[in-house]
């Protein structure tokens, strides 16, 4: 199943995509948060409504955690041997999972313009990642038991300014500046997706593939994440993980290649979907 934000009349509501028309929930429950909350039963007796056509609907962002964007770094084999490459150190794999977040405030929705600050940065970066979006309030999850405890999979754009990240010396602000999380179109339910660890993953640049891998080359696998970083860390429902970049970003290429007002920005993963961005980048004063 597709769950979808999207707008009508001045209201953000919460919904589902049926053949490709939108269905609405109650507005009572206008959020994933909200629908999360019932139990099972109650999620199978919501009533829905006919919107439209999804190709005529206004999508937003379809999940909107309360806490920080939990991200993944370095965990795909190409993307930690082209960081090495590029930075002329020696490959060294993490023994566990790399965690890092973005703030919330960074999340933007799907076909959105991302506004940009030259004067910030003029090292723009993109990064393709499959999300996990958790359904379950958990801790101390086993390897064994983490894919229960997800409720579904989306698109993920990690914008990241690189020479922000260099200048402070670690990642949050890098990656945090407003509209850098493109996130969705949608979530695709966990049931739909099957095993997290064999889809195809790319990033297109003006239509022009950048990245192309699968999720199998991830170092650490969604189940291994969600284990590592629920140990002693409870998580809650809609709380949103993001599980590395393959190889590809435009700062390892030779030479560097960043991102360019007008650029068009596409996270396309299998069994979800695609998920397209603008970049409208104002100069540098």
């Amino acid at each position: 199943m597709r769950f979808v934000c999207f707008s009508q009349d001045g209201s953000s509501l919460f919904g589902i995509v049926k053949n490709d028309i939108v269905h609405g929930f109650p507005e009572s429950v206008a959020t994933l948060g909200a629908y999360l909350a019932l139990d099972p039963n109650g999620r199978d007796a919501l009533p829905t409504h006919a919107i439209g056509p999804i190709s005529e609907v206004a999508l937003g962002p379809p999940v909107h955690p309360h806490k920080n964007v939990f991200c993944v770094g370095r965990n795909y084999m190409g993307h930690a041997e082209e960081i090495a490459r590029a930075r002329g150190t020696e490959l060294r794999l993490p023994s566990v999972p790399t965690f890092f977040t973005k703030a919330p405030t960074a999340i933007v929705g799907p076909d959105a313009t991302i506004h940009l600050s030259g004067t910030l940065s003029s090292e723009y970066d993109y990064e393709a990642e499959l999300a996990v979006v958790i359904g379950t309030r958990c801790r101390d999850v086993s390897e064994r038991d983490a894919l229960g405890v997800v409720f579904g999979y989306t698109c993920l754009n990690d914008v990241t300014a690189r020479d922000l990240q260099k200048e402070h010396q670690q990642w949050f602000k890098g990656k945090s500046l407003d509209e850098t999380c493109p996130v969705g179109p949608w979530i695709v339910s966990a049931d739909e997706i099957g095993d997290p660890g064999s889809l195809d993953i790319a990033m297109r640049i003006d239509g022009v593939t950048k990245q192309s891998s699968n999720t199998a080359h991830m170092i650490f696998n969604v189940a291994q994440i969600i284990a590592s970083l629920s140990a002693g860390l409870t998580l809650e429902p809609g709380d949103t993980i993001a599980t590395g970049t393959p190889d590809g970003v435009g700062f390892a290429r030779t030479p560097p290649e960043f991102l360019r007002d007008g650029t068009r920005m596409e996270v396309e993963i299998a069994k979800i979907g695609i998920l397209r961005t603008t970049v409208a980048l104002s100069p540098a004063r």
